[in-house]
């Protein structure tokens, strides 16, 4: 149980990086990405509260495993009871424990909570990984989006010029060994019949593994987080008008073309733009009325990253208001 009070306690460290560093580059405008391609403008604001979200969810697991750890099996005996005459609630109140388990014989076998503690390590080991892998990235030569603080960096050993995020890779590979720990301890459950038996001392190594594990992880994430440089310069020189698609098909929408067919006509456009080797914001408006009559002098404004986030007002959007909302119930969230 105070594994677990460690752990929330960590992760809050890390949920207060990601905040500080969303409210102070909330409008910072970057590219977004899925499968790794260019998507759609966002803001930094916007990606950095998409890792404090999964943290969220981490918190709600792990109070959750303690609520199930809280149970007191004494007075179990063996399997069967104790033939002494002891007050189990009192005991558990003395001992910390919330309650006590209502079957002796489950109780000596029951290790749900171990498995739970450690799917909960697992998936705060999955969310770091996945955060660990964007900075990775951010950082490379072929993005520059951010620069790792040289406590979380070293040199090569080889070639005098590179700046490796070793921490960050460290971190992402450590997720591997806290699933393994995970489906270890379930293939052990798996075969066992009622009652106790010697196998359950497996639970041991796992947690206490799991626990240094990410309790190391996520001390490491934070401080990267919170000493990391942005680049805004680099993030805004990727904002490329081909983002702006989705935006050209909405214009389009919102002249009453059904999406799908509005779809189709951005796709023709774009490919007739790389065709002539320009952009699509270079396309004349006589251009783009041969794809659609629908297109008018104000599709120029289409093209502007400002307006293109301030349309996504929606609770959750890229929007200015939609954005000092979320921060706002984030920071509800962790002070709770």
């Amino acid at each position: 149980m105070r594994a677990c009070n460690r752990l929330r306690n960590h992760i809050g460290t890390l949920q207060k990086a990601l905040l500080e560093s969303a409210e102070t580059n909330m409008n910072t405008v970057m590219p977004g990405y899925t499968h790794l391609q260019p998507a759609q403008p966002i803001t930094w604001g916007h990606w950095a509260l998409s890792h404090f979200w999964p943290l969220d969810r981490d918190q709600q697991r792990i109070t959750q495993t303690h609520a199930r750890a809280a149970i007191l099996p004494l007075g179990s005996g063996a399997l069967a009871g104790s033939a002494f005459d002891i007050n189990r609630k009192d005991l558990a109140d003395s001992l910390g424990f919330n309650a006590v388990s209502q079957n002796s014989l489950d109780a000596v076998s029951d290790r749900d909570f171990a498995a739970d503690f450690l799917f909960s390590a697992a998936m705060i080991g999955i969310h770091l990984s996945r955060l660990s892998e964007q900075l990775i990235l951010f950082a490379s030569a072929e993005f520059e989006f951010v620069e790792l603080d040289d406590a979380y960096a070293t040199g090569s050993s080889l070639l005098p010029q590179k700046k490796n995020p070793d921490t960050l890779e460290l971190t992402r590979g450590k997720s591997g060994r806290l699933i393994g720990n995970l489906t270890g301890l379930l293939a052990t459950l798996k075969g066992l019949p009622s009652a106790y038996d010697k196998d359950l001392q497996e639970d041991k190594e796992p947690i206490f593994d799991a626990d240094d594990t990410v309790e190391l992880a996520l001390q490491v994430m934070s401080g990267v987080v919170s000493t990391m440089q942005l680049r805004p310069e680099k993030m805004a020189a990727r904002i490329v008008p081909t983002l702006f698609s989705t935006d050209l098909a909405d214009y389009l929408v919102e002249r009453n073309v059904p999406f799908r067919e509005a779809h189709e006509i951005v796709g023709k456009v774009v490919r007739h733009a790389e065709e002539r080797g320009m952009s699509i914001d270079e396309l004349s408006l006589t251009e783009l009325q041969t794809f659609s009559t629908h297109f008018a002098k104000n599709v120029t404004e289409v093209f502007d990253v400002k307006t293109a986030l301030m349309r996504r007002t929606l609770e959750g959007g890229t929007a200015p208001n939609a954005l000092l909302q979320q921060l706002r119930l984030a920071r509800s969230n962790i002070s709770q």
